[in-house]
Parts: structure tokens; C-alpha cells; sequence
């Protein structure tokens, strides 16, 4: 049995005064060429001239070893391409510009069905995830002890470009299953209902001769004019496909939707965002209401708009931030409630024994987690029917920030800014800002004025035990419940977004002028004998003056030298005011 020599790695130097061992293809390719200096596997132009176009990966110590034949260099190169391929593929999947070349390359999405296997907690979030892997670039940010500002500008960047990536490509899915929310207590939209559908039932889609699976309120279940027994006889089948929901079906089972269509005005909207706790889907908004910031669609063009989302052009969607609200009871508030239910609830709370890292209940605090909603448009804080003015303190990551002495605060999402917050002083803020807005309600201190934090923020607003009153907190109107001494309220940014489908680009700013009037006049300003509108003196009178050439000359007319070009200002000040109010005739108002 013949001695075996230890194996090298490849481009490892042998030693001089072994000799090479002829055997096999290689070794016979080896021991026929001539020997090259180590110094060629640098030079560009060290190989033989067939083999220049492709590069050589071999280290460089290797003085003895000959030139391997060019069938055998070749198989070796295609190895290692293949090679370097698999490991390039590796490191895209962790890189954020590969990412997004990536990121175009994906066009369909997978069907919301499998939402309840997904991870994430927001659909729309893992609908990304294969472009993007966040959690991975996160760990490498925070293990990268010596980041450098050059990268760390390029990430920013880079996540900016993802999000508007995000915002601008339309959503390609089949829609197969549409829930509708109607507005209550409005049986003109009954009819409505019944006619959007009985289209989405009988409209042919996806490659078969019928329409979708339509959602309802349990409620028209007995309704007349909905009339459920005349639809089911049109068709047979559509009795497995129309279908009735109800809040705690929307609550436990978001994932069987894959469109949301509100009939009424933004309170529906905030509706459909208060049975979507958590996840939500797409929502499609027709204005049928009284204002409609988030109704932006014309129920009377439903069949050419839904045609549209429904179909190939898919549908452009706007993720609206929420917050997600937390009550937090103080303990010692709690005590002495007069209330059985308070009281045994504490009492089983604490006899359960130390609180675990999961448990509501924090000793060291005192604190006793209570009730947690998502709101879309603002969480309001107030005095109630107390006479007394409101004692707040503010805490942004558990750090005081003020103490507001005031009727109350609001704190909104971009997308509440033109509700409540927008009387009471507040800014308008556009929904892809990703902003909360503080509005004070009549502060004591005029200096108290709106502000925007930044989103990452999670604010914290307490009771302080010597307030000489509580307050109430209400989330989007809803669940209004009042707050003693200790209690606190936690607002952080919610992982769950409410995403809105957009009819237009700047639909936001259409919104606002059909609904505030926004820069909008009464009437617009007449030009010179119909000429062009707000061309006086100074720039682009001249051609009004070239305009009006032939025009009947006025009775009432500027004096001469200013029609001459001399400039003037209009009589009230200077020396040409003065010389005016003489009744010279000089340019002055007479």
C-alpha cells in the first residue's frame, strides 16, 4: 500500500524537493507543460492569449506548480463561476440595493388566504418579504459595532427608496372574496348594497362564468329591501356564495377578505378600522356620506372602478398609520372602588402570585394593563364634565416631557389631522408623513401650541396622584372610559396599518379643496377689461397693455405719468400721497 501525501488547499505552495506525483489527467497535463514564475498568476497578460478573457482565481505562491492543460483550466473556471453565483445570491438576499432590483422582479401577489401562516403581523408587510428581509438587516446594523456615516447614509436611503417603491406599484391579486359594510341607519344605501352585489355575483372574472364571494351584514339576513331569498333564486349558485359577517368574524378571521368596500362617509371608514383590530384589508371607500376625507371613489362609476382594481391594472394602495392605545389602571386606584367586579379582578390578579414578564400585573409599578385598541384618527384626552381644569403629564420613552394644564390633549395620525385636531388649532398633515400630531385643547399657556413627534416615539400620558381631577379618554369617539389618579394611556405606532386604495395620486390634496375649500376664494379676482387675472402694475402688465389694443380707453383711468411706467404705490404713503392730497393731480387718490 503506497504512501499517500497530505493534501493541500488549493494554491497552497508545495515544497521543492517532493516530487510531484504523475497520476491522472492533471498530473499528466502538469508534468508536459513548462513551469511558469509565481509572479504570472498577477500579471494580467501571464496566461496564454485564449485565456485572457477569462480571470484567475488561484492564490499566487505556487512557483513549482506547472500550468494546468486549458480543457482542465476550464472545467475549473465554470466550477467556480457556478460557485461564485451561489454565494452572489447569498449576499443579494442580504444587501437592501439588491433588494430592490429584486423587488421589481416580483409582480404577483400571493393569495390572502394564507395570511393566518404568515409571520408578520401586517399582510402588506410580509407581502414584501421576499425583497426584503428586515429583521436580518436590522441584526446586521446592530451588530456592526464600527458603522460607518457613508453606509449608514446608503441604508437610509435605501429603506426611503423602498417605501416609496412600495407607495407607487399597484397591487396585481385576484379579489375572490369582498366584504361590504354599509352605513346603519341609512336604508337608502340598502338598496344600493343589494345592487353592487348582486353585480359582484353575477359578473364573470378570473376565467369562469360567475363573479366573487360576496361578504354582508348579518343584519340584511332578514332584511326586505335587501330581499336574500329574490338574489339565492336568480342563481343557484349563489347561495355558496353569498355570505354573512359579523364584528367577531372580522375580528378572529381578517385574512378571508381580500377587498373591504364601505358604503357611507368617513364614520364608516373609521368603522371598518374599528372591526380591523388587527390585520386589515385593502378598503375601498365610495362617497356616500356628508364630508368624505376618506371616501374618494363615486359609487356612480363603481362598475368601471372595480373593473379596474379588479383586473389587470391592479389597485394602488396608501398605508394610513394608527396607534396602538393602551389603558394602564393604577393599583392603589383601584382599591378602594366600590365596584365588585374592580375589586375581584384585583384581588385575583394579585393572589395569582409574582407577576411573570407576560403578566398585566406590575408590583413594582402598580400598574394593571387594561384595555388595548388601534385607532385611525386620534386618541382625545379631557376633562369630562369635571369643572376643573385638566392635570396631565406627558412622557415620551419615559421621560418627562411637560405637565399640560389644560382642557385636554389629542393626539393624532396624520390621517385624524383634519378631524378633531384640526379645530382645535392643529396643522393638516399628509398621510405618508409618518408623524404623531400633539394638539392641545385650551392650554392654560398660550406658548402651548401643536406639535409633530417623531413616530418612534411611544408617548405615555398619566394622572398625577395630586391632580385634583380625573379625565376620559375616548379612541376614535368610541369606548370612551374615565381615568382616575395614577392611570395612564400609552400611544405607540401600531404594526398594523390601514391600508386605504387610492383612485389618484394627489387624492389627498383633491380631499382637502372639495371638502375645506382649501386656498379656495370665493371669486376670483377680475383681470384689466377681461384681461388676464392678476396682471396690474409690475410684471405681465405689459401684455394686458398689448391685449388691450383697441380696447375703448376708461373714464376712470391711472394719471398719465403712471401709465407711462413710473412706479407708484397706491396713495397711501410717501411723497407722492402727500402731493396727491393737494389736489395737484399728480398720481394721488383724488
Amino acid at each position: 500500500m503506497e504512501d499517500r501525501q497530505p493534501r493541500t488547499s488549493p494554491g497552497t505552495p508545495k515544497s521543492p524537493d517532493r516530487p510531484h506525483r504523475a497520476g491522472g489527467a492533471m498530473a499528466e497535463a502538469m508534468t508536459t507543460r513548462t513551469p511558469i514564475r509565481r509572479d504570472s498568476f498577477d500579471r494580467p497578460h501571464g496566461f496564454p492569449t485564449m485565456l485572457d478573457s477569462t480571470p484567475r482565481r488561484f492564490s499566487t505562491g505556487a512557483n513549482a506548480i506547472p500550468m494546468p492543460a486549458p480543457q482542465v483550466f476550464a472545467a475549473q473556471v465554470a466550477a467556480e463561476a457556478e460557485l461564485d453565483e451561489k454565494r452572489s445570491q447569498r449576499k443579494d438576499a442580504q444587501d437592501i440595493d439588491s433588494a430592490l432590483s429584486r423587488f421589481q422582479f416580483y409582480s404577483k401577489t400571493p393569495s390572502i388566504a394564507r395570511l393566518a401562516a404568515l409571520t408578520s403581523p401586517c399582510y402588506f408587510h410580509k407581502r414584501f418579504g421576499d425583497a426584503v428581509d428586515i429583521e436580518k438587516v436590522l441584526e446586521e446594523i446592530k451588530g456592526d459595532d464600527e458603522l460607518s456615516h457613508s453606509r449608514l447614509m446608503q441604508t437610509a436611503a435605501s429603506v426611503r427608496e423602498v417605501s416609496r417603491q412600495l407607495q407607487r406599484r399597484p397591487l396585481k391579486r385576484a379579489v375572490r372574496n369582498v366584504l361590504i359594510i354599509t352605513k346603519a341607519r341609512d336604508n337608502t344605501l340598502v338598496s344600493l348594497t343589494r345592487e353592487l352585489t348582486e353585480w359582484l355575483l353575477g359578473t364573470p372574472r378570473y376565467g369562469k362564468d360567475i363573479g366573487v364571494n360576496v361578504w354582508v351584514d348579518s343584519k340584511l339576513r332578514k332584511s326586505q329591501r335587501f330581499g336574500v331569498e329574490e338574489l339565492l333564486g336568480k342563481n343557484t349558485r349563489f347561495r355558496n356564495m353569498l355570505k354573512f359577517w359579523t364584528p367577531a368574524l372580522c375580528l378572529e378571521q381578517p385574512e378571508l377578505f381580500d377587498l373591504v368596500i364601505t358604503l357611507g362617509g368617513d364614520g364608516t371608514v373609521l368603522f371598518t378600522s374599528w372591526l380591523f383590530q388587527r390585520i386589515v384589508p385593502p378598503v375601498l371607500a365610495f362617497s356616500l356620506g356628508s364630508l368624505g376625507f376618506l371616501t374618494n371613489f363615486d359609487f356612480e362609476k363603481y362598475k368601471q372602478q372595480l373593473n379596474h382594481i379588479m383586473g389587470d391594472a391592479g389597485m394602488r394602495i396608501n398605508m394610513r398609520m394608527r396607534f396602538t392605545c393602551t389603558v394602564y389602571r393604577s393599583a392603589a386606584s383601584l382599591l378602594p372602588s366600590t365596584t365588585q367586579s374592580s375589586s375581584a379582578s384585583l384581588s385575583t390578579s394579585l393572589a395569582a402570585g409574582p407577576p411573570t414578564a407576560s403578566s398585566p400585573t406590575d408590583l413594582q409599578s402598580g400598574k394593571i394593563e387594561g384595555e388595548t385598541h388601534e385607532v385611525l384618527n386620534e386618541l382625545v384626552i379631557d376633562r369630562g364634565p369635571s369643572s376643573y381644569i385638566s392635570s396631565l403629564d406627558l412622557y415620551a420613552n419615559d421621560s418627562l416631557l411637560t405637565r399640560i394644564s389644560a382642557d385636554g390633549i389629542i393626539l393624532s395620525t396624520p390621517t385624524g389631522s383634519t378631524a378633531y385636531s384640526l379645530s382645535a388649532g392643529g396643522s393638516l398633515v399628509h398621510p405618508d408623513i409618518p408623524a404623531i400630531l400633539l394638539t392641545p385643547i385650551c392650554p392654560h399657556t398660550l406658548s402651548f401650541r401643536p406639535m409633530l413627534l417623531n413616530d418612534d416615539m411611544a408617548l405615555k400620558v398619566s394622572i398625577p396622584p395630586t391632580s385634583r381631577g380625573g379625565a376620559f379618554v375616548s379612541f376614535d369617539g368610541k369606548g370612551r372610559v374615565e381615568l382616575g389618579r395614577g392611570d395612564e394611556v400609552v400611544v405607540r405606532a401600531s404594526a398594523y396599518p390601514f391600508p386605504t386604495v387610492m383612485g389618484q395620486p394627489l387624492e389627498w390634496f383633491d380631499s382637502i379643496s372639495r371638502t375645506l375649500r382649501w386656498n379656495t376664494r370665493a371669486a376670483e379676482q377680475k383681470g384689466w377689461a377681461g384681461g388676464a387675472a392678476g396682471h396690474g402694475e409690475g410684471d405681465g402688465s405689459e401684455l394686458v397693455e398689448g391685449e388691450m389694443e383697441g380696447v375703448e380707453g376708461f373714464d376712470i383711468d391711472f394719471a398719465e405719468e403712471e401709465a407711462v411706467g413710473e412706479s407708484r404705490d397706491s396713495g397711501y404713503g410717501g411723497a407722492s400721497s402727500e402731493e396727491g392730497g393737494r389736489g395737484e393731480g399728480k398720481g394721488g387718490w383724488r
